[in-house]
């Protein structure tokens, strides 16, 4: 058998809000409530499982979906149409761009909870 990643825990204020706004901006659905967690699954199978914070600070993370070029175009419309500030590098400096790293490209947005999250159409290191 192969290692892959199964499922990994996301830190929110609101896990079920959070839960459905990153499944409303990727084109997903977010599954049943499975004990505390909220899951969104990625179409590779893995979760990524929305848990409610205990009230304390919430230290973000960094979430990034390879994805099509269609599937960047559908996701891109979504994070413009909802009005969200994206960038096109991971320290937010280039502000309402897009990346055209290894040839593909790429965004950055924030969710609710202050995780940056990241579509890209072609690997880091890809690229000629």
């Amino acid at each position: 058998m192969t290692i892959q990643l199964n499922h990994t825990i996301v830190a929110a204020r609101d896990s079920k809000a959070s839960a459905q706004f990153l499944a409303d901006i990727l084109g997903l659905e977010v599954g049943p409530q499975y004990g505390p967690f909220s899951p969104v699954e990625i179409p590779n199978g893995v979760t990524l499982d929305y848990l409610e914070s205990d009230g304390g600070p919430i230290t973000p993370q960094h979430y990034a979906f390879l994805v099509s070029e269609d599937e960047f175009d559908a996701i891109f419309g979504r994070i413009k149409d909802a009005g969200l500030t994206y960038w096109a590098d991971p320290h937010h400096k280039i502000v309402n761009e897009i990346n055209t790293n290894d040839g593909g490209r790429g965004a950055y947005w924030d969710d609710p909870n202050g995780h940056a999250l990241e579509i890209l159409t072609r690997p880091y290191g890809s690229g000629s």
